[in-house]
Formats: C-alpha cells, structure tokens, sequence
C-alpha cells in the first residue's frame, strides 16, 4: 500500500491507463486488488493510512483515524473505517463495557477536503466487538466506486456470519452501508438491524429519515440516513430471527452535508423526485449572512434545519409540499416565509434581515498598555427583557446566558432589549457590571480595564483535571476548553483527556494562547473504578489511545503501570481523581467491613481530588451525609474531605487537589474549584511542567473556590513540609485575600482535623482581625501544639456565593473556600507519630444505607 500511496502523491494523466496493485491480505490468505482510478485523483478510491500519511486521515472535531484504518473516498465525501486491532475504538465511550470495541465501524465522515467531521461512530446494525476481517473489496476500477468489507466469519460468532461493506461512488454525496447476515449454525438466531450513532444532536425522523446535527451548530454539519428498501418497499424489523442457513441482507443510505436539512435532502432524492430549495440571506445592502439558521417547517410540524454558506446561500432538496420557513441570526428579527416545492423544479426563496444589534467588548488589563485579555461575559436579561440563551452549554463562544473569549476584543449578538453585563476573568481580577441598553440595529460597546488585584507571587492557578471532545464522554471542542480555562485565568492545565494520551498546545498555539497558558500532556486512566490523572506523557498519535495503557481493575496496578509507562519516571505526579475512598482505603470487597482497602495504594500515589467540580465540606462534621431525594430515593453522599482527615490521623499522608474535572463550559465548566501550586516561574510560557509535577507530590498546594490563602508555620514551613518543634505552640501566619466579587468571614485553624472553637474567628466573633478591600485576614495565630500535629488553615464565607463569577452557572451557589495541605509539626523531634484520632466517626464502609447513616449519625 505505501507503493500505492506513493503514486498517488504524483499527477496521473487523464483517461490514459488503469493501475492496479496486488497486496497479500494476512487475514484472508489471498491476493486483494486495490485499484488507482485512472483519472482524475479526487475520484473514488481506497487505502490504508500509513504512518507516513497521517495528512491523508479525516480532519474535524470528531476524527479519531490512526495508522491502519481505512481510508474511502469519493469526488464528493472521505470516510474513515476502523482497522482490526487491539482496543480498537474511537474513543473511550463509544460504547462503554467490555465489547465497547468497535473494529469494522465508520468512524469518520465529513465532505471530500472539508476537514468538518462531526460523528463520532455510524455502528451498523450496532457492530461491536472483534471481527474476523477488516479489508478493502476488490472492484472494477472503471466504475467510480470504493468499498471496505468488515468480516466476522460464523466460527467466530458461535454459527452467526455477519458482513458490513461501506462503499463510496462518485457523484454520491454518502456512503452506502450492505449488512449481510447468514445463520450457519443448526438453531435459530436473532439479529438486530437497528443502527446506532454518536455524538450527534437534535435528532429528528421524518419520511423514514433519520437526520441530526453537529454537536454545535456553528460548525455546520448535518447527517441523515435511511434504509435502502427492499423490493416489497418495506425497511427491515428491528429484530429478525434467521432460521439455520437462512440469510438477511439490508442495505441503507449514509449521507453528510453543511447541515442536517441538506445531508437529508440528499437522502430523500435518492429515494424519489424531489425539488429544489435555494434561500439566500443577506442583510439590508445585500450583504450575505452566513451566520444564519434556515428553519424548514414541514406539514407534519418536523423541522429540518439548514445553515447557508459563506455567500448566504443554501441548496436544499426536498419532496414536494407545503413548507413555513423561518431565518434566524442573533441579535436580528426573524424573517417568515412560505415555501411551496415542486418536484423537478427550482424554488427561489431570498430573506433580507434587519441590521445586526450587539455588544462590541474591549476588555484589556489595567497593568498592560494595548492590551487584551481572555476573560467571560454574561447577560441578564432586566426590566422585562429575558436572560438570552447564546447557545449550547458545551462552547465558548456563545453558551446559555454566557460567551467566553480567547481575546479581549469580540462582538456578541444579542436581541435588542435591557441586559446586566458582567465581565470576569477569575479570582484574581477584578471584575465590570453595567446595564446597558442595546437597540435594534445598533451596537453598544463596552470598553473596559480589568485589575489584577490578588498578588499571588510565588504560585499559580491550576487545573489538573479537565476534558474535551477527545475524551468521548463530552463534546466540547478542545479550542473552547482552552478557551474557558484561559477566560477563568487558569495559568497551567495538563491535557488529561479520558485514556488518550494527548496534546493541547498545539490548540494554545493556534488560539494565541500561550501568554496566558500552558499546559503539558498527560492523561486520565478511566475504568469502572478508580481514575488516575498523570502528567507528563509524550502522545503517541500513530497508536490507539495515543499510547495510553489498557485500564485495570486494580488501582494499584494502574499506579504501577502510569509510573512506569514510557519508561519509569519517579518524578511523574500521579493522583487519584474523585475517590471512592471507602473502597480504595477501607472496605475494598465492599462488604461493611473494614479490611484495610488496597493495600499500599496510598504509597503509590501523590495525591487525591479531596474536591471535584462541586461542593464544601472540609468544615463538614461527618464523613457521610443522607443527602434529599435523587432520582426515585434519597442517596448516601461521602464527604471526602473529612475522610481525608481521619485518613492523615491514621498517617496516610496523600495530599488533597481540588479540580473543576470540566466536561463542559457553561455547568460542569472550569472556575469553581483550582489548586494553586508554588511556582519559580509566574508567567505561564515559563512555567516549568516539572518543577510544577515536583511541588505537587511535595504537597504545596492550597485548594480554592477563588480565595486566595497563604500559610506558613514559624516563618517557614509551608503546606507539605514537615518541622521539628520543641515548644508548646507554634505561630501560623494566614492571608487571605480577595478580589472585589468574593469575601470571606471565618477563618478555623485544623489541628489534628479536629476545629478548636478557640481556633475559630469569624467577622461576628473577631471583626477586628477582618478586613475590607482585597486583603481580609492576615494574622499570625499562636497555636497550641500538644504533641505531633498537622495543621490546616480555612478561610470561609458562609455568607457568601459565586453568584458574580458564575452567573446562572452551577458553581454560583458555592461558597467561597480556601484550604491548604497540612504542615507537620513533629513535637519534640523523634519522629512523626499520626494520632490515630477518627475525628468521632468510624472510618466510612461501603454499603451504608440512608438507614445506616441516621443511626450512625444519632438522627431520626
């Protein structure tokens, strides 16, 4: 095949001759016949990728190629099918479980150069699992066409043979999927025929055509399939049972355009006589507008959409009728049309819109001439105006009431009407509210400087634990989670993709980024039990999973397994991400008995996410709570952070990380929770991914909601380190500080885990010791040490919320809080001795009931 390859990078001349070449297949022992399409070299062809080629894959948000897939393309569309291997599948939640493999499925489709793939997987008839064969089919190369076979033979499938062509022809804007199915075995067997599909959105069905959209619509991509039926006319059941020896053959039609409408209007002129729809938008001037929708309103009250392209055009077929058609562009009127299609003519159907109305942002900082800073928006709708909805939750530009922005100079449509504008760019800057006025037609700007108000030399923002469309469970685009994590000044962000090893600067790169971010690749192991985040990896690109190991049950082998990866690296930082800690440290057979967990997990791991994405409990009393009713019942929720406690009581001393674990931007988005870790280097271009890995398996982090806290013991110990004391008391030194959108009123001093109410200062209790502007607390606290003691300092504000920074936003109800590792205090120099101390409570089990939890709590 590299021969093949080779010649095609060359001009073939036209109509002159026909090249074929033979390949020996391994799986089916004979020769395979690829052919060279004479002429010209956008038509259809065949190959397999090569690691050499890797320019030649499918590009887009959801392309997931690797060396030895297969390549299919037409004049008109290029399609990617996946190869016979280990692991083989797109991602890590194609399809979860142990047969979520998907060898012998298309894993990419997009318009031939197009480089806009948008599905994840088209499973035909819900293919999963091995497969016998993956391989091209021999075809006459004079016919325009190209096709993969995907083979599972009936003695790998206990008597059931099954087989899957793709094939792809020039002129045919799809690809054509043949599912055979033959019973050779001497029983029955039930087959299923439905397909399956991921990650699309806004399905919708009409006329026997399954059709739906990009994840985001600005990407402008639609797909749509139906059955090709047989000769009675009629599409295959659901499920069929073959008698012995009997056989199914059912065929459909996969087609992907610019939009949902489109991919389905070819669709329905495959089936039939269909007309023409051309709508061209343009505003007042006739000047185009490519950011519109086209709604197409059918009489049955289905609703197919269409985007136009760069030019305000959009081509659509669709079977004669009746049609409403409404054009929609934000911060315009719409615009409402009748359409009347006939089949085999043109309908003409032009739409002017009002001029555009707006915001125009200039948001630099206050500290840098011409500058301009990444930072996020939001509207609120006032004085009768609604709160907008600017789009999905899953992007930046433009998600729920809120758009987040690589740089400070954008523009963001909105209907005309009465807003309340907040401008933020985390917890160190300070932040803009206005209302404004924004009238039709017309654009408001809004000019401002943000200050950074929070000094916090000596450390930076972190993010250790977030996801984009790579990881399969999401599909955030990887440039708008870089995006959001710049807007909420996240200064560092390993790339911790679910079980791909990946690589996000290239994304800072190209978003200009790399002033205000950085990052290094790393990796999130995922299973159904314990997640491990590790940093730093080198991607493989060439291999599955980027090179990522296989998951395995036990948490310790995956330890031992990151360590070692790519060659053992004792520096590499390796955590624990939301734990269930009872089973990992405690209970490990989940029996409601204590058996010691895995044991010697925690000297396998530096840390543990003591705080994941929601929530505030390391004031918390208990290690469980019985938390309101959640679907159907009320559900037993474990406070890690109190565990983490009772856990460095018993000597296990793995440090707590706070993350906001992002699968989306709006929602589970990142901002809430960070970790802040001591840094040489402040600038993120500077920031050294090692010396960062270094200090966090040292411990020196402080988890936060947006304060930002210092502590040091006798003027030098930080979190993490370890003193030697002879004296009854040591004096802890805390700061605390704020911007203008946060404030704290409690400050409790942890000894032990345990809170001394003489450690306890609160705004009611010590207003002295608070302050107004951006420092509120900096004091130096006598503690009373009465043997070893580890110590952590709190800062609170029980009555506040996020609500400025977040808006709507799910992390808005959260509290305020700040927390650091402890500081050990080893009281007369033998040595740390733990307390053992369980902080009242038994260490948690698993198994605990609503029930269990009353009685151990003394409720009712």
């Amino acid at each position: 095949m590299v021969a093949t390859m080779e010649l095609l990078k060359h001009p073939l001349p036209s109509f002159t001759f026909a090249l074929t070449t033979r390949l020996l297949s391994p799986a089916l022992g004979c020769a395979i016949l690829f052919g060279l399409p004479s002429a010209p070299l956008d038509a259809a062809e065949v190959f397999q990728a090569s690691p050499e080629a890797l320019d030649q894959l499918p590009k887009g948000k959801e392309a997931d190629g690797i060396p030895g897939d297969f390549i299919l393309r037409s004049d008109k569309v290029e399609a990617l099918i996946s190869q016979l291997a280990p692991q083989r599948r797109a991602n890590m939640s194609t399809f979860y479980g142990a047969d979520g493999m998907t060898p012998g499925c298309l894993y990419d489709l997009t318009l031939r150069g197009a480089g806009n793939d948008q599905i994840t997987i088209f499973a035909p008839s819900g293919q999963r699992g091995d497969v016998s064969y993956v391989w091209p089919v021999e075809r006459d190369v004079l016919e325009g066409t190209a096709a993969v076979e995907s083979v599972t033979s009936a003695a790998d499938n206990k008597g059931l043979y099954k087989r899957h062509e793709y094939l792809v022809r020039d002129g045919m804007q799809g690809v054509e999927i043949t599912s055979t199915f033959r019973n050779e075995s001497k029983e029955e067997k039930k087959i299923t025929t439905a397909d399956k599909w991921t990650n699309v959105t806004r399905e919708e069905k009409w006329r026997g055509i399954t059709m739906a959209d990009a994840m985001d619509p600005a990407d402008r991509a639609g797909y749509a399939y139906a059955w090709i039926s047989d000769e009675s006319g009629a599409a295959p059941a659901a499920e069929v049972t073959l008698s012995p020896g009997e056989e199914l053959t059912v065929r459909r039609f996969l087609a992907v355009g610019t939009s949902p409408a489109e991919a389905m209007g070819i669709v329905a002129a495959a089936q039939g006589p269909t007309g023409t729809a051309e709508f061209q938008v343009v505003e007042e001037g006739d000047k185009a507008i490519p950011t519109a929708t086209i709604e197409i309103t059918t009489a049955d009250r289905k609703i197919l959409v269409a985007y136009p392209d760069d030019e305000g055009k959009a081509s659509i077929a669709l079977p004669a009728g009746d049609y409403t058609v409404r054009v929609l562009d934000a911060g315009r009127a719409p615009a409402l049309h009748a359409l009347r299609v006939i089949a085999g003519e043109q309908s003409v159907l032009p739409s002017v819109l009002s001029a555009r109305s707006g915001v125009q942002f200039a948001v630099s900082d206050a500290a840098v001439k011409e500058s301009s800073l990444p930072c996020k928006v939001q509207f609120h709708g006032i004085n009768g105006t609604p709160t907008p909805d600017l789009g999905p939750e899953n992007r930046a530009h433009g998600c729920k009431e809120q758009w987040h922005s690589a740089d400070g100079n954008f523009f963001v449509p909105v209907t005309p009407g009465n807003y309340r504008v907040i401008v933020t760019r985390g917890p160190e800057y300070s932040h803009y509210a206005a209302e404004i006025e924004v009238k039709a037609g017309e654009t408001s700007m809004i000019e401002t400087a943000l200050q950074r108000m929070v000094d916090t030399s000596g450390w930076v923002a972190t993010d250790f634990h977030n996801h984009s469309t790579p990881s399969g469970d999401n599909t955030c685009k990887t440039d708008d989670r870089i995006i959001n994590l710049a807007a909420e000044h996240i200064e560092f962000a390993p790339t911790t993709e679910h079980n791909r090893i990946y690589d996000w600067a290239p994304h800072i790169g190209s978003l200009k980024l790399e002033d205000f971010i950085s990052t290094i690749p790393g990796l999130e192991l995922t299973g159904s039990g314990a997640h491990f985040n590790t940093f730093p990896l080198k991607p493989e690109p060439t291999k599955q999973d980027g090179g990522a190991p296989v998951w395995d049950p036990d948490p310790r082998i995956n330890a031992l397994a990151l360590r070692q990866l790519q060659g053992y690296n004792s520096d590499r930082y390796i955590q624990i991400n939301h734990p269930d800690l009872a089973e990992n440290f405690v209970d490990r057979d989940g029996d409601g008995a204590v058996d010691g967990g895995f044991a010697f997990l925690g000297g396998l791991i530096d840390a543990y996410e003591t705080q994941n994405y929601l929530g505030v409990g390391i004031l918390k009393k208990d290690p469980v709570e019985v938390r309101p009713p959640f679907s159907g019942g009320s559900r037993v929720k474990y406070n890690r952070e109190f565990i983490w406690l009772q856990f460095l009581n018993q000597g296990m001393r793995v440090w707590g990380v706070a993350v906001a674990d992002a699968h989306s931007v709006w929602g589970n988005g990142v901002g809430g929770w960070r970790t802040y870790v001591q840094s040489s280097k402040e600038l993120p271009k500077e920031i050294d991914p090692k010396e960062m890995a270094a200090n966090a398996q040292k411990g020196r982090m402080m988890l936060t909601t947006g304060p930002f806290l210092t502590a040091i013991v006798n003027g030098s110990a930080l979190p993490g380190d370890e003193i030697k004391v002879n004296g009854d008391k040591v004096a802890l030194a805390v700061r605390v500080q704020c911007n203008d959108w946060l404030d704290i009123d409690r400050v409790q001093i942890l000894v032990n885990g345990r809170q001394d109410e003489n450690l306890n200062f609160t705004c009611a209790t010590h207003p002295a010791m608070f302050a107004d502007g951006v420092v509120k607390f900096d004091q130096t606290i006598d503690v009373p040490i009465a043997g070893d003691t580890h110590i952590i300092a709190v800062a609170m504000g029980e009555n506040f919320t996020l609500k400025t920074g977040f808006g709507n936003s799910t992390q808005s109800e959260m509290q305020p809080c700040a927390y650091h590792n402890p500081i050990f205090i080893d009281h007369g120099g033998d040595g740390f001795t733990p307390n053992k101390d369980t902080l009242g409570h038994p260490l948690p089990v698993k198994g605990l009931t609503p029930d269990k939890v009353r009685r151990l709590l003394g409720q009712k």
